[in-house]
């Protein structure tokens, strides 16, 4: 068994206010992303200019966090929301959804798109490839939180979690940020390079990727308490997790192999 590393949430106060590991997590998350965006943008699509970039990284940004917080009241805790409403505005106190977000990032992009007349799923093959960057260091920032911690093992590298109770646990947490971050980045990129496809391809592959990832680790990480299994010994997690591989591969199979204009290829719309 590996000791838990007792790291104090908050780096530093000032006053009222305090600076915590996780939401530093997400700024660097914006920061190494930026760059990046820019790079894709001006090879995938060179008549973005700057400040369309920006509009496009805040608009998804209120997607993911209002479609996370709605996800979250719906898909975990509608009892408590329905009847406590005015509860559902204190995000400080936590309570997001990935699969949530993942609808709020999409239906961003939709508005975005109808505002600039740029193609949706152009826009998310843009954007999506980058998102591992951002999951990896969330589950870092969950991870310093000694929050959502994994099911009891006798595994030689599992760890107890002050907040949970006195068993040794999985560290699910480094398993989503390996698989959601590292391994999904890194087969974003080979599948964007090896063979060039159409409009989607590669929000559909990141929507497989996360879910395969997110449905295997839920085997290791404990539900929800007042959720437990909901159905077939699934997790909440994994049902959700379903529709977005069966969606991920339908748009794979719509995008089809990019099209080749003067003997090179570019992206079938």
């Amino acid at each position: 068994m590996i000791a838990f590393p007792q790291i104090d949430p908050i780096i530093f106060e000032v006053g009222p206010l305090a600076v915590r590991w996780y939401g530093l997590m997400y700024s660097l998350a914006f920061l190494i992303s930026w760059p990046l965006l820019r790079r894709r943008a001006a090879r995938r699509m060179p008549n973005l200019t700057v400040d369309d970039l920006g509009d496009i990284m805040v608009w998804t940004l209120l997607g993911i966090v209002i479609g996370g917080r709605i996800g979250y009241i719906f898909f975990y805790h509608f009892d408590y929301y329905s009847s406590n409403p005015l509860a559902a505005l204190k995000i400080w106190q936590g309570g997001m959804s990935f699969h949530g977000g993942l609808l709020g990032g999409i239906a961003a992009c939709i508005l975005y798109s109808r505002r600039c007349n740029h193609r949706c799923l152009d826009l998310a093959d843009l954007v999506f490839p980058l998102v591992p960057i951002g999951l990896f260091l969330g589950r870092i920032g969950n991870f310093i939180n000694g929050e959502l911690w994994g099911r009891p093992t006798d595994l030689p590298w599992a760890m107890v979690f002050p907040a949970a109770d006195d068993q040794a646990r999985h560290p699910s947490q480094l398993y989503e940020a390996f698989l959601e971050g590292i391994v999904l980045f890194i087969a974003l990129w080979l599948f964007e390079k090896l063979k060039p496809r159409g409009s989607g391809a590669l929000l559909g592959a990141f929507l497989i990727g996360y879910a395969g990832s997110r449905f295997l680790v839920e085997f290791a990480r404990e539900p929800d308490a007042h959720l437990g299994t909901i159905m077939a010994g699934l997790s909440m997690g994994q049902l959700l997790s379903l529709p977005m591989i069966a969606f991920g591969f339908y748009l794979i199979y719509r995008a089809g192999p990019a099209a080749v204009v003067d003997g090179k290829a570019t992206r079938k719309v």
